[in-house]
């Protein structure tokens, strides 16, 4: 299994705050650094500065949202950024969250698996250098790109709920999830993403999954600061059908927390359920606890 960190200065920090973030991940030797995309910068901007100055490190978005961006304007930037770190880029891509799509920016968000399976029609022979001739429901694109230097990326979306997954199997490269417990990722994504990778001829079973840790000896605060830290995603549909699959009443309630052999015990045992992919969203609330947290997530790198 892959170790990454996730990263929390794109949201609130300085790029220069990300570059830091990035270095250090590397330096302590994880394969991936992730960056997530909220309402702080651009994430594949930012990883295009972060790549020039970390050279080694796979770079990947989590996730960038669909609905703002035309698939052919995603496929140039992604190839663009793929181009600028030297084809280290994971392209993670979402369809963010009903509340944000129709009350934010005031698109619709009618029949969403539609729309990623448009969206991807169109973008991944794009990534992969082809010029696209397409007329679907929502996406009529005639056209091509060619960006010097640029290779097609790992893309990843990401995929809860079954039909979803089923389009991530058909068409990218696997799944990046979040807000779901190991008990949810061993008895539906994994089987789910498997299955209909199967069926499609095709090995789209990279399984990233992010979860919340911290190394502590008082748990029941850290239980009490994850429930505040991560309360939003309990209440976002898409997320709350994870938890409510896994019988938790909270994002708290899958937070890895606890000591640090308990700690690595709990993230080990995420690869024999079939998770490709580990990335640490760190969230320890005293300098030990940050410290204690950063030492188990490196065990696993063995």
């Amino acid at each position: 299994m892959r170790v990454g960190i996730f990263g929390g200065a794109a949201n609130d920090g300085s790029i220069d705050a990300m570059v830091a973030e990035a270095k250090r991940a590397e330096a302590d030797g994880f394969h991936s650094y992730w960056a997530p995309q909220i309402f702080g910068h651009d994430a594949l901007t930012a990883l295009a500065v972060v790549g020039r100055e970390v050279p080694r490190i796979e770079l990947g978005t989590s996730v960038v949202p669909t609905y703002p961006r035309h698939p052919m304007m995603m496929a140039q930037q992604a190839l663009t950024v793929n181009a600028v770190t030297n084809g280290r880029l994971c392209l993670g891509i979402g369809l963010s969250h009903k509340v944000v799509v129709e009350s934010m920016w005031g698109m619709s968000f009618d029949k969403p698996v539609r729309h990623m399976r448009e969206y991807l029609e169109v973008m991944m022979p794009l990534l992969e250098g082809k010029p696209v001739g397409y007329a679907g429901e929502e996406f009529r694109v005639n056209g091509a790109i060619s960006v010097p230097g640029g290779s097609r990326p790992s893309v990843v979306i990401a995929a809860l709920g079954e039909q979803m997954l089923k389009v991530t199997a058909a068409l990218a490269d696997g799944t990046l999830t979040w807000c779901t417990g190991p008990q949810t990722l061993s008895s539906h994504t994994v089987p789910t993403l498997r299955a209909a990778a199967d069926k499609a001829g095709r090995d789209s079973t990279r399984v990233i999954a992010a979860l919340p840790v911290c190394v502590t000896t008082d748990r029941a605060a850290a239980l009490e600061r994850a429930a505040k830290v991560f309360v939003i995603y309990g209440q976002l549909p898409s997320y709350r059908a994870m938890l409510d699959k896994e019988g938790a009443a909270g994002p708290a309630d899958i937070a890895v927390i606890g000591s640090r052999s308990e700690v690595v015990d709990r993230l080990a045992a995420l690869a024999d359920i079939g998770v490709t992919d580990f990335a640490a969203v760190e969230f320890g609330g005293t300098p030990d606890e940050i410290a204690d947290t950063r030492a188990a997530v490196k065990e696993l790198l063995g």
